[in-house]
């Protein structure tokens, strides 16, 4: 059982790490402790395997000093289908000014740090990537960002190299 759990994480790590994505680039400016505080919604994001047909993804944090608690819902299919539930750990990284983070996956066997790379001054928005520069995610304190800050957003996204994004959907009036 030991054996197959540390082949299990080697071909995770190796199937994570040989990417032929570009490095993302480093955060941008400091960004408040409150941003692992409340619940975030999923604007768009890199497709990938993990968030297949994945709707209504929010992301609800609860810190607790430099470490945080973290309960991922998304909806199967539709913004109204059955729920997946994810819950975690994660630890902000010493000394980055709360810009990396890391968070536990395989009940503590794989761990993934996130960058966040950018921010809307207010706290409304963030961009959220993995180091490797393989995912990317807009996330917003509002399911419906306003069409002019959502915009400005998706900019900033593709500046910092990211083209090909999908964009969940979420029910009329989530979040408001």
């Amino acid at each position: 059982m030991r054996f197959s759990k540390i082949v299990l994480t080697s071909l995770i790590a190796v199937t994570l790490s040989g990417s032929a994505f570009a490095a993302a680039k480093p955060p941008a400016k400091p960004v408040s402790a409150q941003f692992y505080s409340g619940r975030w919604y999923e604007i768009a994001r890199t497709p990938n395997a993990g968030q297949r047909d994945c709707e209504a993804p929010t992301t609800d944090f609860t810190l607790q000093g430099a470490a945080f608690k973290v309960r991922q819902v998304c909806h199967r299919g539709s913004p109204l289908g059955a729920e997946k539930v994810f819950t975690t750990n994660g630890k902000i990284v010493e000394n980055s000014q709360n810009t990396r983070f890391t968070m536990s996956f395989l009940g503590g066997l794989r761990k993934q740090e996130y960058w966040v790379l950018d921010c809307a001054a207010d706290g409304s928005w963030a961009i959220m990537a993995t180091p490797g520069g393989n995912y990317v995610w807009l996330i917003s304190r509002t399911a419906d960002m306003p069409v002019a800050t959502k915009a400005i957003a998706l900019e900033r996204v593709k500046e910092l190299g990211y083209a090909k994004l999908e964009f969940p959907q979420h029910p009329p009036g989530a979040g408001a």
